[in-house]
């Protein structure tokens, strides 16, 4: 599919009903992959030009605020939070 129709595709499923409501989801998930997670989700949301930014252009800044939000509170209940913070000081120099 083209890009155009992918962006139309999403637009029209995170319109639909019930999308915006809230679900409670119990995950076990180790802290390696809470880390590589939170990795690769802020790696996508932060560089331009890809198709991740795109996805969250689309749903919104909301959205994109909701999933950062989700990522922290992981981070913090895995205790990963200060490491996350140092990698990516370590990723900016």
């Amino acid at each position: 599919m083209k890009s155009v129709e992918m962006n139309q595709l999403y637009e029209t499923l995170l319109c639909s009903p019930g999308m915006k409501e809230t679900v409670k989801v119990d995950v076990r998930i180790s802290r390696k992959s809470i880390l590589l997670l939170s990795q690769i989700i802020q790696k996508g949301l932060s560089e331009s030009g890809n198709q991740a930014l795109e996805f969250a252009t689309i749903a919104g800044a909301e959205s994109s605020n909701e999933l950062q939000e989700m990522l922290k509170t992981c981070l913090e209940k895995a205790n990963l939070f200060e490491l996350d913070e140092r990698l990516a000081k370590l990723r900016k120099n």
